[in-house]
Formats: structure tokens, C-alpha cells, sequence
């Protein structure tokens, strides 16, 4: 590709032209290009603002060039074919149409070359008009294609283009988010992001496999940035808007299938998913997994692997991977042996000072409604979550014992840990042992709930409150504790605060003669000197 020349603008009255002065030159400049042939080196001077330091100069050339070329694509002013070398087809023996054409396809090349760049450029005005530019010249290069192929066996979509976007897009050092949101809008058609998913896992494998230890946030972030404003479609029939649509072979176009599409979007998150990530693009991606993903794969058992991993580490990435793989085990008939042993190890007391505890607590109460779990596992939960009771803040217990309450309704055979016989007679050393990590093995049916009689002398009095409803037969409606989950301190001390307080009097009979009596004591004082 050829390099765009330069040339001296000579400016009157002014070596740096003002926007007024701007607006009206490269108007006139596109108008005269478009005019006549002889007018076709114009278009050099147009580039010289392209590459000025002054962002409006800059902004206008941009909107100049996609107004120049966009024309000249859909006139067919620009060489269609393999294009020739530039020196030798203006040496060869083209025709003066030709070699008219072959010079205007190699300054739209150079235009297209400096609109990229300018997708790293330092003000993100410039980013942007360059990306809309660019845009349009896709739109414009694949209604009128610049490529001599048999389009009866061929889809008219500038992939090349299309690709070196989403290449600047995904950079590997600068942050990209701010563009990339823009460029959410093109995502919406169809079209668009059916290559763009393929544009996106080419990138991938280009760069990840070649990137030799390097660090890769920056890249990373702007990849997962890119995918997650990928919105895809449900139905087929949403399949409806196109940035390019080929009526004459819409049927048999790929773009057109939603099959298709969950491929793509299936083969651009597995080429993601392969590679070593950060523990925090880990959290990321389980965050939206059940979501924005799972139900848009055309195979979600795909992710089993992953998910079992994940769920195998530990801590926060455990806690997130619990949403997909309920998603895997009830829609997808996911058999996990050793899912409850790893759920009942993931309570320890960190989990009441997590972020995604609402969520946690939400799809544990989910995890254990079947009235089918054997009666060792409900009792090895409710002695945990009694025991971590003790270690609890007050937003955590106010969900704690309503749910330990919801797991002895479920299952009445757990009563006998609230009516234990000889429990209240005499201290003796609880067998439950709260390190074992087999539920099978902890002790749990041969203990009791002691620690819910701790909790009713809690200093807190809403906690008090529940913790003495146990005292009580527990009815056999369930409490309702997803009200719950997401209460905080502050709400708490709120509600507190919002309590009406009465007037205590501090003294049976209200003083009337405090300051005569004040003023004989004073009296004598001075009387005495």
C-alpha cells in the first residue's frame, strides 16, 4: 500500500488555518476532487489537515474523507480487482480511467491507514470521528466491493477492514473501553457482530499464543470489554438488521442463522476461556456467566470443565462459579458427586464480609430445598451456619437463623438438634466438629443448636427477637428471606434511629425553686466575708 504523500498547504493570511477557513478549503477540495479528474492530487492537501495537531482541523478532515471516498465508492471511482503497484500502473499502458482509479484506490488505502492510527490517537474526539469514518467505509466497500470475486459463491462483507478495527480496538496497551461503548452501536446490527465474534477469536489466537509471559491486562480488559457489549439475540426472527443485507442470497447466508451466531459467540468465549486469565477477568466472567453467556452457547456442557475448576479453587471464584453451575445441574442434567461436600466447605465466617453474599446465601437456600437430601447433610448445614452464628454481624444473623428456622421445617427429623434430651442439664463437650470437611463424618446429628440459646441474650435486640422464636413450635410456612438478603448495616441503624423515643422523666416532681435556691446559697456566701 502506498504511502499518502505530503504536500505544503498554502494558507492566506495564516499559517495555521482557523475552523471557518478549514470548513470552507476542504469543501471546495472534496467538491473539485469529485468534479474532475485534474483535481485528483487535491486530495493530498485534504490529508495534511488528517495529520494536523489541532483537533477540530482534524475532526474535519475525517468528515471530509468520508464524504470524498464514500462517493467514489459508490460512483466506481475507485479500482476494482488486484490492485497494481502504483509507479508501475502509471508507467504501465492503463488506460488514463484506470490509472485515474488505481491512484485514487491507493489514497483511500492511506486514508484508511490514518484513520487507524488515529484510533490511538490521544483525544478521543478524534477516536471516534475516526471510527464513524471508518464505519462508513465499510458500509460503502461492501455495497460496492473493491475485491474482483465471484459474488455468486461470495458474501459481499469487507472482513479485512472490519478486522483491523477490532484489532486497534483490543489494544494491547492503551484502555479502550470508552471506544469500544461507542462501537456498541454498530454491534447492534447483526451482521456486524456476526463477524466481529470472528474478528475477536482470530485476535486471540494472534496474540495470546505469542504472548510469552508478557503482561496482557491491558489487552485482556479491552477483549473482555469488547465481548460483553456483544448483546445477542434469542430468536431467529430477531435477525433482522443489517448493516449489509445480500438479498439475493439471504437464505444461505450464515449471518442470517441464529445457529450460527451462538457459534461464533461459543468458539469466541471457549478461545478466551483457554488461556491462563487473572484471578480478577476470572471474577469477571463468572459475574455474567448464567447470564450473558450460558444461554447463548450452542452447547453450554462445553463449560463444564471450566466451571468445575473454578468451583474447586476456592474463596469469591467458588461463590461465583455457584450461579452457572446451577444453571449446568438443573437445565443441563450436570452430575457433580462432590458438589455439597465443596458447598458445605465454602461456609466459613468470610462469607458474611463478601461482596456476592446475597447471591451466595440466595442460591444456598436453593441448593438445599429438596425435601430428597439425606438427613446427615440438613443437619451438617444447620450446626455449620449455627456455629458460624456466633462469629456473624447482625445484618448476617438476621439471614442465618431465618434459614436455619426454613431448614428444621423442610425437615422435621432435624428437630431433635433443637430438643435435644440431657442438652440443657449439664455442660458437655460438643461432638460436632466444625474442621471436618465431610458432612457425613462431622458429628452434626449428635449435637444440638446450642448456639441459637446464645443468640437470644445478643445485644442486638432484632436478633434477640428471632433467635427466641425458636422457643416456640416453628409454624410451617417458610420465612421469606430473599427480603433480607441485601440489608446492611446502615439500613439497620436507620431503622433503629427512625424509632419514636419517649420522654423518660428524670425526676418525679419537676424543680421549681432550683434558682432561688441558688441564689440564698450565694447570699450567704457573701454575708459570711
Amino acid at each position: 500500500m502506498a504511502p499518502a504523500k505530503k504536500r505544503n498547504v498554502k494558507l492566506a493570511n495564516s499559517s495555521q488555518p482557523s475552523l471557518k477557513t478549514t470548513k470552507i478549503d476542504l469543501n471546495s477540495k472534496v467538491e473539485g476532487i469529485l468534479e474532475s479528474r485534474k483535481n485528483a492530487s487535491d486530495v493530498f492537501d485534504i490529508f495534511e489537515f488528517l495529520q494536523s495537531e489541532e483537533e477540530q482541523d482534524v475532526v474535519k478532515a475525517v468528515d471530509a474523507c468520508g464524504h470524498l471516498f464514500c462517493q467514489l465508492l459508490e460512483t466506481r471511482r475507485l479500482y476494482k480487482g488486484k490492485l497494481p503497484e502504483e509507479e508501475e500502473a502509471l508507467k504501465g499502458p492503463h488506460s488514463a480511467e484506470d490509472k485515474y482509479r488505481i491512484f485514487m484506490r491507493h489514497r483511500y488505502h492511506s486514508c484508511v491507514e490514518m484513520l487507524l492510527e488515529h484510533l490511538s490517537h490521544e483525544l478521543h474526539g478524534v477516536q471516534e470521528v475516526s471510527l464513524c469514518c471508518l464505519m462508513k467505509f465499510a458500509e460503502g466497500q461492501g455495497q460496492h466491493p473493491l475485491e474482483d470475486l465471484d459474488w455468486s459463491q461470495h458474501f459481499s462483507f469487507p472482513g479485512k477492514l472490519l478486522q483491523a478495527v477490532v484489532d486497534r480496538l483490543v489494544s494491547r496497551t492503551a484502555d479502550k473501553s470508552l471506544l469500544i461503548s461507542r462501537f456498541q452501536e454498530f454491534l447492534e446490527k447483526d451482521d456486524v457482530r456476526y463477524y466481529v465474534m470472528g474478528c475477536v477469536r482470530q485476535n486471540l489466537v494472534r496474540v495470546m499464543d505469542h504472548s510469552n509471559g508478557k503482561d496482557m491486562a491491558a489487552y485482556l480488559n479491552n477483549v473482555f470489554s469488547l465481548m460483553c457489549n456483544i448483546s445477542m439475540p434469542k430468536k431467529e426472527a430477531e435477525l433482522c438488521n443489517f448493516m449489509l443485507p445480500q438479498e439475493a442470497k439471504h437464505e444461505d447466508w450464515k449471518a442470517t442463522k441464529l445457529i450460527e451466531h451462538k457459534r461464533n459467540f461459543e468458539w469466541m468465549w471457549l478461545g478466551l476461556l483457554k488461556y491462563k486469565l487473572p484471578s480478577s477477568m476470572y471474577k469477571k466472567i463468572l459475574v455474567i456467566l448464567h447470564e450473558s453467556i450460558l444461554p447463548h452457547l450452542r452447547t453450554p456442557t462445553l463449560m463444564i470443565d471450566f466451571l468445575t475448576a473454578a468451583y474447586d479453587v476456592g474463596g469469591a471464584i467458588s461463590l461465583l462459579a455457584l450461579n452457572a453451575l446451577f444453571v449446568l445441574i438443573h437445565q443441563h442434567n450436570l452430575d457433580y458427586p462432590d458438589f455439597y461436600k465443596k458447598l458445605y466447605n465454602l461456609l466459613e465466617p468470610s462469607i458474611f464480609h463478601v461482596k456476592y453474599r446475597a447471591r451466595f446465601f440466595h442460591l444456598l437456600d436453593i441448593f438445599l430445598t429438596s425435601s430428597h437430601l439425606p438427613l446427615y447433610l440438613v443437619a451438617a448445614f444447620a450446626k455449620r451456619l449455627a456455629r458460624l452464628a456466633l462469629l456473624a454481624p447482625p445484618t448476617a444473623l438476621l439471614i442465618l437463623l431465618p434459614f436455619v428456622a426454613n431448614l428444621v421445617r423442610r425437615h422435621p427429623s432435624c428437630r431433635v438438634l433443637l430438643h435435644k434430651p440431657g442438652a440443657d442439664d449439664e455442660a458437655v463437650e460438643d461432638p460436632f466438629v466444625m474442621e471436618e470437611e465431610e458432612p457425613a463424618q462431622c458429628g452434626a446429628l449428635d449435637s444440638s443448636l446450642w448456639e441459637i440459646k446464645t443468640l437470644q441474650r445478643h445485644y442486638h435486640p432484632d436478633v434477640a427477637k428471632a433467635a427466641m422464636l425458636f422457643n416456640t413450635p416453628l409454624s410451617e410456612r417458610e420465612d421469606d428471606i430473599n427480603r433480607l438478603l441485601e440489608t446492611t448495616t446502615y439500613q439497620l441503624m436507620e431503622k433503629d434511629l427512625k424509632v419514636s423515643s419517649k420522654k423518660v422523666p428524670l425526676e418525679f416532681e419537676g424543680a421549681t425553686r432550683l434558682l432561688d435556691a441558688d441564689k440564698d446559697v450565694m447570699g450567704q456566701h457573701f454575708c459570711l466575708h
